[in-house]
């Protein structure tokens, strides 16, 4: 179990170090690839996450994957709540590693980039806010996302590599097709763990961390979409 949670909270941390780490890479000043746009930020994350599947194996990475496992009996209640828990920390450990990786570009950036467009460099905001639909959009998102990753390794599980690959490209197909609105964080470790590193942080110039937003949208919608998942891929998928 120690084995396992250690993978959770080093995998989850690599994560947030491609997916932060692009973000800060394409919007602060004086980085080797400032600008670089949605198509390069969305591809880093879905090959991150190929990488990070690739090194640490059975992994969740995403307390929403842990909350399938429980409806359908896999894991009991403590696990869930202890891996997410590892999960969020994960995140918060692969956001201060970037921190650092950036630092300068931050200090540069501080007075120049609307600390809003800074903080979002970690979590997740609506292009449009909208609460009960930016709800909607990243419960559908995740349920997509969550019954995608169940069919592909119940029917590409024997094909060696195929399914961190695969969901590789679920990710950049997700992110291109559902991102538009919400930015597709469809995980409470990918929001959360970020926005309290952000909140944490050394900054003159902090916006709030919106920790309302936080909760009710990337941080329950994924669990509700994740239950929708489990049930549709039981009973009607027959996985």
């Amino acid at each position: 179990m120690i084995h396992q949670l250690l993978a959770e909270f080093m995998g989850t941390a690599l994560m947030i170090i491609f997916g932060v780490g692009v973000h800060a890479d394409e919007v602060l000043n004086r980085t080797k690839y400032h600008g670089s746009g949605h198509i390069f930020a969305i591809t880093t994350w879905g090959f991150g996450i190929t990488i990070v599947l690739f090194l640490f194996g059975d992994v969740f990475i995403n307390p929403a994957m842990a909350m399938v496992q429980l409806v359908l009996g896999k894991i009991d209640i403590t696990y869930f709540l202890i891996v997410s828990v590892v999960e969020v920390l994960g995140g918060i450990a692969g956001s201060l590693i970037v921190y650092v990786m950036y630092a300068d570009q931050f200090k540069l950036s501080e007075k120049d980039i609307d600390p809003v467009i800074v903080r979002n460099i970690f979590s997740t905001a609506p292009a449009i806010r909208n609460l009960p639909r930016n709800f909607f959009v990243e419960a559908f998102a995740t349920f997509v996302f969550l019954t995608s990753i169940l069919a592909i390794s119940a029917r590409a599980g024997h094909v060696p590599g195929m399914v961190p690959l695969a969901i590789g490209f679920l990710v950049w197909a997700v992110g291109m097709g559902m991102g538009g609105t919400t930015g597709f964080a469809m995980n409470l470790a990918r929001d959360m763990g970020p926005r309290l590193a952000y909140a944490m942080l050394p900054w003159q110039n902090r916006a709030d961390a919106d920790f309302k937003y936080g909760v009710l949208v990337p941080g329950l919608a994924p669990f509700v979409g994740a239950i929708f998942a489990a049930l549709f891929s039981k009973y009607y998928l027959g996985l």
